[in-house]
């Protein structure tokens, strides 16, 4: 479970407003190591503070946030061979990400590649294993824990070729075609 410590103002001072797992976190059932963690969530345009101590993910419609909105979004990706049982069942699987990315689910492609595009601004950052990101013109960058991508808003997948789970953690930012 990812921890969450958010600070606050109360009368004129800084506060702890609340300190513990993020109610958002969903491990797949039809994707066995697939867990997702909507940490946090800005809204669009500028962000008011003082916050106000209330959980900004609790009413979230789309993962993909509006432009200038955000989310912080902890993705741990099994490795690739998790999806190649025999029971693993992608119809199903797509069922699950519709229900708990939402959103973010529509912006796969059908053809069961992995590959998808947001309107965002990501800023990526392994933390744990390594990944490989895929873009369409096939070319692949392999990935380790420290390594950060800043993704413009471009088509690609990503890929755990590896045999343990990889952690990352990525910001979105609303962007404006």
């Amino acid at each position: 479970m990812v921890r969450r410590v958010v600070t606050g103002e109360k009368n004129g001072k800084s506060v702890f407003l609340s300190d513990g797992p993020v109610d958002n976190t969903h491990n797949y059932a039809e994707v066995p190591g697939f867990q997702t963690t909507l940490a946090w969530a800005t809204l669009r345009g500028v962000a008011p503070l003082p916050h106000d101590g209330s959980d900004p993910v609790v009413h979230i419609q789309s993962v993909v946030p509006d432009p200038h909105g955000t989310r912080l979004l902890v993705v741990q990706f099994p490795p690739d061979s998790a999806l190649d049982s025999a029971e693993f069942d992608p119809v199903a699987a797509g069922r699950e990400y519709e229900a708990h990315l939402p959103g973010l689910a529509q912006a796969f492609e059908p053809d069961g590649s992995g590959m998808h595009r947001t309107t965002t601004v990501d800023y990526d950052i392994v933390v744990s294993g390594e990944l490989w990101l895929e873009l369409d013109d096939g070319e692949i960058r392999h990935l380790k824990a420290g390594d950060i991508v800043v993704q413009n808003g471009t088509r690609h997948a990503w890929r755990n070729r590896g045999t343990v789970p990889a952690v990352m953690v990525a910001v979105l930012i609303g962007a404006a075609e």
